[in-house]
């Protein structure tokens, strides 16, 4: 497993990385949730993402308790949440980064993942509602305070981020450190345009998320939905438009030649191209059993075998065109 600085922090983050989204409460229990994290965490996994809006709070208490269960040294690993959506439906208490919100919402993820302070705090979605330079500030307090170590944005336009570090440099703040963006070989807006400029000029950092576009890169909905996939799941009929969209099919299908050329997956594939972004801390990636966290280790060793050949032919199957946000 290589390391990579979060952007230009002190902190490294390994490559590859965890994440709970859709799996842990709703198809991983605790013990399901300490194996998967214990067979990242012996293949040099030390970054590990989580939200208080995944499962309602749920995943989040999962991922506390698999923790207590592992026992591991805290300063050996590092643990992300986010903040945006809320759990609750009160008028102060969703879809907002105000102060109260912010202030309270650390405080319930210290709470459910048991632990005295997050490496890095996510403002899950930019809030159009609330003064830039509360939230800022905020965040900055919530450091201070040594309940998070940075903070950072997710899905935020570059110009809303160069906002909040340009309100931290004049106030002399913490700034927000690294975005946490959709990146896979579908979706590579957030690498585009002002966004390219944005992690060259002012060394941002990306913990990029779904590699595999919700599963649909690793091939496995080539022939249909299977009854375990996420798509199968209550509450994710709005993936199934998507997994079974012809076109996409027709591109992850022309992908497999090249991953039996390299004699690896699809999945462990797509993960690596991920990896040869220069811009890119960390893939996120995510798994419902220990046999999933195995093969997306080895994208790792695919990664260096990505000549500029295969690029161009990956990039000629998928267009090199930016798709349109996800929303």
């Amino acid at each position: 497993m290589e390391y990579r600085h979060l952007g230009r922090t002190g902190i490294r983050v390994s490559e590859l990385s965890f994440g709970s989204w859709v799996t842990f409460h709703t198809q991983a229990d605790v013990d399901a949730a300490a194996e998967m994290m214990a067979a990242a965490y012996d293949a040099g996994v030390n970054f590990f993402d989580n939200a208080e809006a995944y499962a309602g709070g749920r995943s989040e208490e999962v991922m506390g308790s698999a923790l207590k269960k592992l026992k591991w040294r805290r300063g050996s690993y590092l643990v992300t949440t986010k903040i945006y959506w809320g759990l609750h439906d009160g008028v102060n208490e969703k879809n907002t980064l105000n102060r109260k919100r912010l202030i309270e919402g650390i405080n319930g993820s210290l709470q459910r993942l048991g632990l005295e302070y997050v490496d890095v705090l996510y403002c899950h979605r930019p809030d159009h509602t609330t003064p830039i330079e509360e939230t800022v500030w905020a965040m900055h307090n919530i450091i201070e305070w040594g309940k998070a170590m940075y903070w950072g944005t997710s899905e935020w336009s570059a110009a809303e981020i160069v906002q909040a570090i340009e309100v931290a440099e004049r106030h002399h703040l913490h700034k927000p450190v690294t975005e946490q963006p959709v990146y896979n070989l579908f979706e590579r807006h957030r690498f585009s345009g002002e966004y390219e400029r944005f992690y060259r000029d002012y060394g941002y950092g990306a913990t990029t998320w779904s590699p595999l576009a919700s599963g649909l890169l690793s091939g496995k909905y080539l022939k249909g939905i299977p009854q375990d996939s996420r798509a199968a799941l209550k509450g994710y009929e709005w993936l199934k438009e998507r997994l079974t969209d012809k076109a996409r099919l027709a591109k992850v299908q022309a992908l497999e030649s090249i991953a039996q050329e390299l004699g690896c997956t699809l999945a462990q594939l797509s993960i690596a191209w991920c990896l040869k972004n220069p811009f890119v801390s960390t893939v996120i990636t995510g798994a419902s059993r220990v046999a999933q966290v195995h093969e997306n280790m080895k994208a790792a060793e695919i990664a260096p075998k990505l000549t500029p050949e295969i690029l161009a032919r990956i990039d000629a199957i998928f267009g090199g065109k930016k798709e349109e946000e996800d929303e």
